[in-house]
């Protein structure tokens, strides 16, 4: 078959991206093919096209492909260009809802934007971003997804060499926080505008009528944000790369590069091997979602209103509900994960004592357990304050608790040992480990033996890598 493309992106905002073929894969193979996914899409690909279309080897009929333009904020400082330095966005799709997709190939190849890098990506963290984005899709948080991942057939070279890979996403769109930047750090106000009016059209269509629509726009973009990172902070997940150009604007998480779950909770918990001040570390990703949405208002502050001092006022009014608006998120967040029976002005302190008793305690089997005390117990070296805070919350439970809590707290989470096993594992050619933690984790509300236990005596300190 073919894609029936249709792609507004590069028809509707010239000078957002260049044109680049994605380079051919030599020795194109599937790894994976997300078939589940290609059906919501209205997708029948048959192995052979995938091989083909998500590795360079072949462009499907249809498809543009383009380098998208943007900067971003890396750890605090800015850099004016980024841009795909090794992706190429192929098109959009409609799917049968008529909901627009992006289809992108990562690891494809060098772009104008590369930036002395060479465009390409390994086995491992391409499987990762498959397994990790899969996951967090089947845990209902809003993802990019995973479509494939096809070796190239060539060695890319990194500390050693490694088996090449192309991963094709599919995301809501790519427009980030630093696509933004991009232009507005040239002063290129009309081009922000565009990007906002199409932002608003593709992703926020129900504030075409709005009053200040600009102002509207940003309104939305923060619920969406600060929605999605309770929803991080509920899984223990940490994103570990949190800059600029990886906020989307759609409110997806977007690049899976050094992201890992936390087990043992420790606010301060940091994967990332090259987060060395702990800036995105667990505990700070609620404050670096206030930052990175401080720098969109900056690039929007000339369509807030055409007096700059006002314009000034309207954002910090918009800023200054940011951290109301998180903990309102993650309050809902933990209600469902502790199954409240509706909500109570006290609740918040009772999620806070819950978490100052149950520090280095698994994060996820704690809350799977809670209503199982004894089966509770061995998760905490002290188990002294969570018995005195137990009885709290079953003041605040009724008779459906469990079953609710049964539905929103997975059994199964990507654990960073077996993550790494079945990387190594398919990095050597062995695909059936990967092939068995991604049927884990694509269902994780069910209890499957050997997928819910933490990690072994010896495994760790756990570092990640961003794979580039």
């Amino acid at each position: 078959m073919t894609f029936a493309f249709d792609n507004s992106y590069v028809r509707d905002l010239p000078g957002t991206y260049l044109r680049q073929p994605p380079d051919v894969a030599p020795a194109p193979q599937l790894l994976v093919l997300n078939r589940r996914l290609a059906a919501d899409l209205g997708l029948e690909i048959t192995e052979a096209e995938a091989q083909a279309w998500f590795s360079g080897a072949a462009v499907p009929v249809g498809a543009e492909p383009v380098a998208l333009a943007y900067a971003g904020h890396q750890f605090g400082g800015f850099s004016p260009q980024l841009g795909d330095g090794r992706a190429h966005l192929l098109g959009e799709v409609l799917g049968p809802d008529g909901r627009r997709w992006d289809i992108q190939l990562k690891g494809s190849g060098r772009t104008p934007f590369s930036r002395g890098g060479d465009g390409k990506a390994a086995v491992a963290p391409m499987l990762r971003e498959y397994l990790i984005s899969e996951a967090m899709a089947a845990l209902g948080v809003p993802t990019t997804r995973s479509l494939a991942v096809v070796a190239t057939g060539e060695e890319v070279a990194r500390e050693v060499g490694l088996p090449g890979a192309v991963l094709a996403r599919v995301a809501a769109s790519h427009l980030r926080v630093g696509t933004f930047q991009f232009f507005a750090a040239r002063g290129e106000t009309a081009q922000v505008k565009a990007l906002a009016d199409y932002a608003m059209a593709r992703h926020y269509p129900e504030l075409g009528g709005a009053e200040q629509p600009y102002l509207a726009f940003f309104e939305a973009v923060i619920g969406r944000q600060a929605a999605l990172i309770a929803g991080w902070m509920g899984l223990g997940f940490v994103h570990g790369v949190m800059n600029t150009d990886n906020m989307a604007i759609s409110g997806e998480t977007i690049d899976y590069g050094p992201c890992a779950f936390m087990e043992g909770y420790a606010p301060e918990t940091v994967f990332s091997s090259i987060d060395r001040t702990g800036r995105y570390a667990y505990e700070n990703q609620p404050v670096i979602l206030g930052w990175n949405l401080a720098r969109l208002a900056e690039a929007l502050l000339p369509l807030f209103d055409a007096d700059g001092e006002r314009a000034v006022d309207l954002a910090n009014a918009a800023l200054e509900g940011i951290a109301g608006r998180y903990r309102a998120a993650w309050l809902a967040v933990m209600r469902g994960k502790l199954g409240l029976a509706g909500e109570d002005a006290g609740d918040g302190a009772l999620v806070d004592d819950l978490l100052a008793a149950m520090a280095g305690a698994d994060w996820t089997l704690t809350f799977r357990r809670l209503g199982d005390e004894a089966a509770l117990r061995p998760l905490f070296a002290d188990f002294t304050a969570m018995a005195a805070w137990l009885p709290r919350w079953r003041a605040r439970t009724d008779a459906g608790s469990l079953a609710r809590m049964a539905a929103v707290n997975p059994a199964v989470i990507p654990r960073n040992h077996q993550v790494e096993a079945a990387l190594a594992a398919a990095t050597a050619g062995d695909l059936a480990p990967f092939e068995a933690l991604l049927a884990a984790v694509q269902a994780p509300f069910a209890e499957r033996e050997g997928f819910m236990l933490p990690a072994p005596t010896g495994f760790g300190p756990y570092v990640t890598f961003c794979g580039t």
